[in-house]
């Protein structure tokens, strides 16, 4: 060794520590697993480690839950969950419109298990008794589905499960405890993306279950041999991110509830999606579960669609162009290109999820900062959204005619023919039609198109 470089000498060294102390030695687990203060625990620290039981008791605390369980993202711990419950020949209830990663894996990895499933609306508990099979063991359900800001009837699930004998599951992501505490209806397994509003940071991937104690001593067998484990440095951030959870999330619904009232009233957008605005039908529901807050999500669709949503996204200054949510800084997407892209475009429709259908994830910045950045935003593509939105009168709309070209002279060949080239003829204000002339000099439009 003495040959050796020092500084290799000196990483060696400090590898052969770490290694005694992650995996320890045959002679250090017979003396853990012989000591009395081994109570069963695990040595490798993919198993088990100290911040892990100290965040899991934080949670349960949170989740009202006898017990809970820290995983390394959100759908490790929705599936680790389905396959803790369920078994090849296992049937299970599912909220129509979900999550696309939670879409996806219900419809291409469920069926390698031998797992089947039936969509609900639910909305309507008197259907729900038909589609239950004499294998059917769980209800699956968002507090607020993803992107569309649904609240299913969560009691009426959480009754009609423990009349039928079935475990009720629910993705609490887009409330988390500071809104909505699922456990205190009845609801028997809840999980959660720590990504998002647990750790409000965006520097780590987590995941949570929270439910009885049977049931994620269950669980966390199956989470150690599926390798989903939280690392400490990862707990260490999430428990951080814990302290400010309140304090985040009530500036991110003051924000959301602000922006949907905004929207609501601008002349680009033909649809605002937030429950908690008192016109929207899930209102009455947000008041009874929810209190005063319906979470830090607002969804709407702008008149001129997808097109003019890139638009928009570039004329921003304060939200980000990102997929997540519940981070101290705004985020906004088209979860037709990110949440929802694995899925077909008319997996997509089935949903009810547009093409230009937009998710904001309003962070903590001053309210009036954000509101104002969205008014430029949308202001600066006025005239361009009148010419894309265009449909009534002068043939289909700018983003059909383009949605299937490639390179810009075939896409400035498309609008002539459609009759978008010309100039409006009926009397709109604002800029006239994207005319060919302007399709070949803004190739950043057509290229963010």
């Amino acid at each position: 060794m003495s040959s050796c470089n020092p500084l290799l000498a000196n990483v060696c060294s400090r590898s052969r520590q770490l290694a005694r102390h992650v995996c320890p030695s045959r002679e250090m687990a017979h003396r853990h697993r012989s000591s009395s203060r081994w109570r069963g625990g695990a040595i490798c620290r993919r198993c088990h480690h100290p911040h892990i039981s100290v965040l899991a008791a934080k949670m349960a605390a949170l989740e009202n839950t006898k017990a809970a369980i820290v995983t390394a993202s959100g759908m490790a711990a929705i599936s680790s969950t389905l396959l803790t419950l369920l078994k090849s020949g296992d049937h299970m209830l599912v909220q129509q419109s979900l999550y696309g990663g939670s879409e996806i894996f219900f419809t291409n990895d469920l069926p390698d298990w031998g797992i089947t499933f039936t969509r609900v609306d639910a909305d309507k508990p008197d259907t729900w008794a038909a589609a239950v099979k004499s294998n059917t063991k769980v209800f699956y359900i968002e507090t607020i589905s993803n992107p569309l800001l649904e609240i299913p009837d969560i009691p009426a699930v959480a009754a009609f499960c423990q009349q039928k004998g079935l475990t009720s599951v629910i993705d609490n992501t887009f409330a988390s405890p500071a809104v909505f505490r699922p456990a205190d209806v009845g609801i028997d397994v809840v999980c959660e993306s720590a990504t998002k509003y647990l750790n409000g940071h965006s520097d780590i991937s987590a995941g949570v279950v929270a439910g009885s104690a049977e049931f994620i001593k269950r669980l966390v067998s199956r989470l150690n041999h599926l390798g989903g484990t939280l690392d400490p440095h990862a707990c260490f951030l999430l428990q951080r991110g814990l302290k400010t959870l309140p304090l985040r999330v009530r500036q991110q619904s003051t924000n959301a509830l602000a922006l949907a009232h905004f929207l609501e009233n601008q002349p680009q957008v033909s649809r605002v999606l937030y429950p908690g605005l008192p016109d929207h039908p899930y209102f009455p529901r947000v008041q009874k579960l929810f209190g005063s807050q319906a979470g830090g999500v607002v969804s709407f669709e702008l008149t001129g669609g997808a097109p003019a949503a890139e638009m928009m996204f570039q004329a921003m200054n304060i939200p980000l162009v990102a997929p997540s949510l519940g981070a101290v800084e705004s985020l906004i997407t088209r979860p037709a290109t990110t949440t929802h892209v694995g899925m077909s475009q008319e997996e997509r429709q089935r949903c009810g999820i547009s093409d230009g259908l937009v998710r904001v994830a309003c962070g903590i910045e001053a309210t009036p900062d954000l509101i104002e950045d969205f008014e430029l935003a949308l202001a600066s593509i006025g005239g361009k959204a009148n010419a894309l939105s265009l449909g009534s009168s002068n043939g289909p709309a700018l983003g059909e005619v383009l949605q299937n070209v490639n390179g810009i002279d075939e896409a400035a060949q498309a609008v002539e023919e459609s009759g978008l080239g010309k100039a409006p003829s009926d009397g709109l204000s604002g800029s006239p039609d994207i005319n060919v002339s302007q399709l070949k000099q803004n190739k950043n439009i057509l290229q963010q198109i």
